[in-house]
């Protein structure tokens, strides 16, 4: 006996998906690698380790709805968009690995379409300024 004690769970008996990756090869779900990942992208920021814990039950549900087999890039498009909407640094973290970047331009239009798709409308024009004109005071005709 080697003195080691190992444990691992099983979470509800059921089967576990396989991940097809980019390369084609296939592989088990492996929640500690999301897990990981998600960790490794939250590192010093405001997040909660329960916050990380829903991230990651959301993505291996998707994976088990998605049936006997899901794309690595469905699951990874999951993680993004749980961590736009919940720190926008660790999205950029994750989708720089994720994605591949390789210089700061790709940073730089990925912080584009990051405040594009969470950036409220902006409300310009004259009825957003009480109908008036830059300048214009009550009385001043237009």
């Amino acid at each position: 006996m080697c003195g080691h004690r190992f444990t691992t769970f099983e979470r509800s008996g059921e089967a576990v998906p396989v991940v097809e990756k980019r390369s084609g090869q296939r592989e088990l779900f492996d929640r500690e690698k999301v897990a990981s990942g998600v960790r490794a992208a939250c590192k010093n920021r405001p997040v909660e380790q329960d916050q990380l814990d829903s991230l990651v039950d959301a993505v291996e549900e998707l994976a088990r709805r998605s049936g006997a087999e899901v794309t690595s890039e469905r699951l990874g498009i999951a993680v993004l968009e749980q961590l736009r909407d919940l720190d926008e640094v660790a999205y950029l973290r994750f989708a720089s690995v994720y994605k591949g970047f390789v210089d700061a331009g790709d940073f730089a239009r990925e912080v584009g379409l990051l405040t594009k798709q969470t950036a409220p409308k902006a409300r310009g024009g004259r009825a957003a300024r009480g109908g008036r004109r830059d300048g214009e005071r009550d009385g001043d005709a237009g």
